[in-house]
């Protein structure tokens, strides 16, 4: 693992809502805290900005001048920007900590790892919303790094836990976050194809009549088409990811597949 001085430069991989207010925590134990703004939105900017962000031209600076790159994006581009980091650290004889935060399978970090060098990937896992304040979400943290990281967020509005440190470790966070996600992301999708179902066996005011009758939740039903609605395009991601972890320990991933394709056409 790379030595860290007492306050390092940070760079983000790229500020969306989470990403910001991880930048916005690390703030306080670092040097400077940098995102890349080549070819991101207006939306973007304007996250990194509220969470006083420091712009640099593009992924190969931030990649030049980092000491820990956390990366925190759709679960598709995780592997396109490792590549990207790559290619700016190339030739650097300090190559940064990179902590990939992103909701993928294990094999997929692991895969990143033997991109970047075993010693240089931590893996990390988000279980909460964008934090704030203190007491909403956990970052775990595995593989080389996975220590100085956490110090790094002492204090912060980000709690986080060590699962192990080695380089053997890597993929144990995204393991977790995978396990995670079946609870929180594809049960959910059991309200969408039940909604689906209704509208094509034209039965849909029946069965939100019968819900509201045996207090089956309609209430929830609509919170889900919401949130897909929002969020399905990153999401039909995330499930692909989980169903390729499970296929990969022999556990059935076919309710991940079919979470994956609700949530493309909820979000389509």
């Amino acid at each position: 693992m790379p030595t860290l001085p007492s306050r390092p430069v940070i760079g983000i991989l790229h500020p969306g809502a989470m990403g910001a207010a991880l930048g916005s925590a690390l703030k306080t134990r670092a040097g400077a805290v940098i995102w890349a703004d080549a070819g991101r939105s207006h939306a973007t900017a304007k996250r990194a900005e509220l969470a006083d962000l420091i712009a640099v031209p593009d992924v190969a600076e931030l990649a030049r001048r980092a000491h820990v790159i956390v990366s925190i994006c759709p679960p598709h581009a995780a592997r396109e920007v490792a590549e990207q980091v790559a290619a700016g650290a190339a030739g650097r004889p300090d190559p940064p900590l990179y902590v990939d935060a992103n909701a993928v399978a294990p094999d997929t970090v692991r895969e990143i790892a033997a991109l970047l060098g075993p010693d240089r990937v931590c893996d990390a896992a988000v279980i909460g919303p964008p934090a704030w304040e203190r007491g909403t979400t956990v970052l775990w943290l595995s593989g080389p790094g996975a220590d100085a990281v956490a110090d790094l967020l002492e204090g912060s509005a980000f709690e986080a836990r060590v699962l192990g440190t080695g380089a053997a470790d890597v993929g144990t966070a995204s393991g977790l976050k995978v396990c995670f996600a079946l609870q929180s992301k594809a049960l959910p999708t059991v309200w969408l194809a039940m909604e689906e179902a209704a509208a094509r066996f034209g039965v849909t005011e029946a069965l939100h009549g019968e819900l509201e009758r045996t207090g089956g939740h309609a209430a929830a039903l609509a919170d889900v088409r919401a949130k897909a609605a929002a969020k399905g395009w990153r999401w039909a991601g995330e499930m692909e990811e989980a169903a390729d972890a499970l296929a990969a320990v022999d556990v059935p991933d076919g309710f991940s597949r079919a979470a994956a394709e609700l949530y493309r056409r909820a979000g389509g």
